[in-house]
């Protein structure tokens, strides 16, 4: 009796999981993308991002230099970045272009709002052709949106280089010390400049 049990959960479990293929075969195969993204620092990038639906995790890091296994203290050559992984069949990679535009300073390239240098700079990494074909698309539209011309928008857009992940006490640093983090915020001026620059496009 108590085989008969086993073999006849085992049927269940295995016409359940035959259901899923068959009506629902791409939420079974959903396809795990990644996007590498710098916007000055990345504790608040990493926050801003995180809050999208279909946004599987954002990770804080270093990318774009050479040096290997990078740290907080020395990644020169590196900037702050964020990965962002992501489900494409619930949100593309052109949405997630849009949220990142309203998230940074585009018109600055010395660094984002209080965070100065070069590992401060603002950059889209691309991993492939149809990234760099939307990333570029996603520009001109900001400059049509804000009515500028194209050379004002300070966004580098280049080939991804490894992602070396931060330490771990700089992951989910919003949600594990949030009253550090809104301090910083609020003190960096980055709401403040992002309103400002912003304001009028997203409504």
């Amino acid at each position: 009796m108590i085989t008969m049990k086993k073999i006849l959960r085992k049927l269940i479990v295995i016409c359940i999981l035959l259901q899923i293929l068959v009506f629902s075969p791409l939420q079974v195969f959903a396809e795990s993308v990644d996007a590498i993204f710098a916007g000055g620092c990345f504790w608040c990038l990493e926050h801003d991002l995180e809050k999208l639906h279909g946004v599987v995790s954002v990770e804080s890091g270093y990318s774009g230099g050479d040096i290997a296994n990078p740290t907080y203290e020395n990644h020169s050559g590196h900037k702050e970045v964020v990965k962002v992984s992501f489900d494409s069949n619930i949100i593309s990679y052109k949405d997630i272009l849009k949220e990142y535009w309203v998230n940074i300073d585009p018109f600055d390239n010395q660094g984002q709002f209080c965070d100065r240098g070069d590992s401060y700079k603002p950059v889209i990494f691309i991993s492939n052709e149809e990234q760099e074909r939307d990333a570029k698309e996603s520009q001109r539209n900001i400059s049509v949106a804000l009515n500028i011309p194209l050379d004002q928008l300070k966004v580098d857009i280049i080939d991804a280089k490894t992602f070396w992940p931060a330490e771990n006490y700089h992951q989910d640093f919003a949600v594990r010390n949030p009253l550090k983090y809104n301090f910083y915020r609020t003190s960096c001026g980055r709401d403040n400049r992002l309103k400002k620059v912003w304001g009028e496009y997203k409504q």
